[in-house]
């Protein structure tokens, strides 16, 4: 790669977007880069984040590799007062380098890649401890990670309904009409428990409130049930999460050096690294299963990488070139 010196690409989400990377694309990405992960072909540093004032949480994450050569870095943000500039909630951007030179090959809009690596680091999960005939999926939160857990999850999942509890009603609009218009029912919920209870497929996105009262209970999810929770289970009342079983997390050693943990270290059964290698291990068919994630690095190496890879072959974004 370091003999493309000349090209540098500007990536927006809407150009990211338009390269029609399916679902499964997207799943398959990141298993094959866990197990590089694995084998140490890829090196990744632990996730950082900072938490100021005003309920915003900044992030990073870095992730290098020789196959490709390329260095990845994302920086996002998370903004609560966002919504009222008419600004996404998370928003920020990623860096692409020559992991031999450290020359930039391009610059990428964060929003796509972070959404569709979200949704399919909880696909991975799915795959191995979903039942694969599920048919209902319920949202608490229906936002960006609503979305983009549907498109994926439809890819993967035979549904035929949904189930929406959220705050902004032009959120669980846009949810709803999406599902419609994938052929499937729209059912809007005022309560997170009716929404819940029943629904063969849970994914939780509630924006990121380190103050927020606990409100979601596992108890809610009915036997043999799959969730998801990309809101470090913030929104769950934590007494109830042994209730989940077999409770998986994306990184163990990311979640021992975290100084406060997503649930309680003894429920948890492994990581991604886990499922890929050894699978879920034994467990009852009526088991009430759940992924809970902060977001690893691996994940928005994979998107990227093939986002930009497909990019590069597909003559799309905007190719800003070098001066000197």
């Amino acid at each position: 790669m370091t003999g493309n010196s000349d090209r540098f690409l500007l990536l927006s989400d809407s150009v990211l977007q338009g390269l029609g990377i399916s679902g499964n694309e997207i799943v398959d990405a990141i298993e094959a880069a866990i197990l590089q992960d694995a084998a140490g072909q890829i090196l990744t540093a632990p996730k950082s984040a900072v938490v100021p004032e005003g309920g915003r949480y900044m992030m990073t994450t870095l992730s290098t590799s020789d196959a490709p050569d390329l260095t990845i870095v994302k920086s996002v943000m998370v903004s609560p007062r966002n919504p009222d500039r008419g600004r996404p909630g998370i928003d920020g951007a990623i860096l692409l380098q020559d992991s031999e030179t450290g020359q930039m090959r391009a610059l990428a809009e964060a929003g796509w890649i972070t959404g569709v690596r979200t949704a399919g680091l909880s696909a991975v999960a799915a795959r191995r401890l979903a039942n694969p005939a599920s048919q209902s999926i319920a949202f608490i939160g229906c936002g960006v990670q609503a979305r983009s857990h549907l498109a994926i999850f439809n890819d993967l999942f035979p549904l035929s309904s949904i189930r929406a509890y959220g705050r902004g009603q032009a959120n669980i609009d846009k949810l709803c009409d999406m599902a419609k218009g994938l052929g499937l029912s729209a059912e809007v919920f005022d309560d997170p428990r009716a929404a819940i209870e029943g629904a063969d497929l849970i994914v939780t996105s509630v924006t990121l409130n380190y103050e927020i009262e606990p409100f979601l209970n596992a108890d809610w999810i009915k036997p043999g049930a799959f969730a998801t929770i990309t809101d470090l289970a913030l929104p769950w009342r934590q007494d109830s999460m042994g209730a989940f079983g077999p409770l998986f997390v994306d990184d163990l050693v990311q979640e021992e050096a975290s100084p406060k943990k997503l649930v309680d270290p003894s429920l948890v059964k492994g990581d991604l690294k886990t499922l890929l290698t050894s699978g879920p291990g034994e467990f009852a068919d009526d088991a009430r299963r759940a992924f809970v994630f902060r977001g690893i690095a691996i994940g928005d190496f994979a998107i990227s990488r093939l986002a930009y890879l497909r990019a590069v072959e597909a003559g799309a974004g905007q190719d800003v070139g070098w001066q000197g």
